[in-house]
């Protein structure tokens, strides 16, 4: 209990940013949950149910800043994976993003993303600091084949890019080191210094009823919608 107390006033003596409580936290998933159902309800620009339904993951990330490039400058998101067995979605990590070259950009309005990791390999996105995702990481945004009704052909493409705006991002890439683990924010949601493979991976945590909540929107949107 001493160790995790004095983590936490380590991290809020370096600064105000860092010191967002666990109700702030699960305010942030809300947030992103509520962005994605924003998402969702614009029919041409909405990930396609079959896309998430085969994902592995996803990552929800909100830029707060523009550039010609996405430069995740001043954000972030979090990141869920799903069981492969019992197909259900675990517990968020909280995820740190700068620098981070999806693709060129028009206009610079573009503030949330939904990227979907497709297969096993895209996890290590999250997990290794090096490894970088190239041309075959595809965006869909704004693409009216890409509706809530249809399904983007994923067996070549390990991550899919989704906004909330209007583009194709086609042959975007992630960067190395672009995205990572929110690790202040991850001490202070779950009370304990954590890595994204215990959390992600290993599930040395439960999903907390924000992530529930959250889950329950995922699966929500990997259904097909009632005609």
């Amino acid at each position: 209990m001493k160790t995790i107390t004095l983590s936490l006033c380590v991290l809020c003596l370096a600064g105000p940013a860092f010191c967002a409580d666990k109700a702030e936290l699960d305010a942030k998933i809300r947030m992103l949950a509520t962005k994605l159902e924003t998402l969702q309800d614009k029919p041409d620009k909405a990930v396609p149910p079959a896309d998430l339904n085969k994902a592995v993951g996803i990552i929800l990330l909100d830029r707060t800043k523009a550039g010609f490039f996405f430069a995740y400058e001043g954000g972030g998101g979090v990141a869920l994976l799903k069981d492969p067995i019992k197909k259900t979605w675990g517990p968020v990590a909280f995820l740190a993003a700068s620098d981070a070259s999806v693709g060129p950009q028009i206009g610079g309005q573009q503030s949330f993303y939904a990227i979907l990791l497709m297969n096993t390999n895209a996890i290590r996105i999250l997990t290794e600091p090096n490894y970088e995702l190239g041309g075959d990481a595809q965006g869909t945004a704004g693409q009216k084949s890409a509706g809530v009704g249809d399904s983007i052909s994923s067996v070549e493409r390990p991550v899919l890019i989704y906004n909330d705006s209007t583009g194709l991002y086609a042959g975007a890439s992630v960067k190395a080191g672009s995205i990572s683990p929110d690790d202040k924010a991850n001490i202070i949601y779950y009370g304990r210094a954590l890595t994204i493979k215990d959390i992600l991976l290993l599930k040395k945590v439960e999903p907390t009823p924000a992530a529930v909540e959250l889950a329950t929107m995922l699966d929500k949107y990997s259904k097909p919608p009632k005609k």
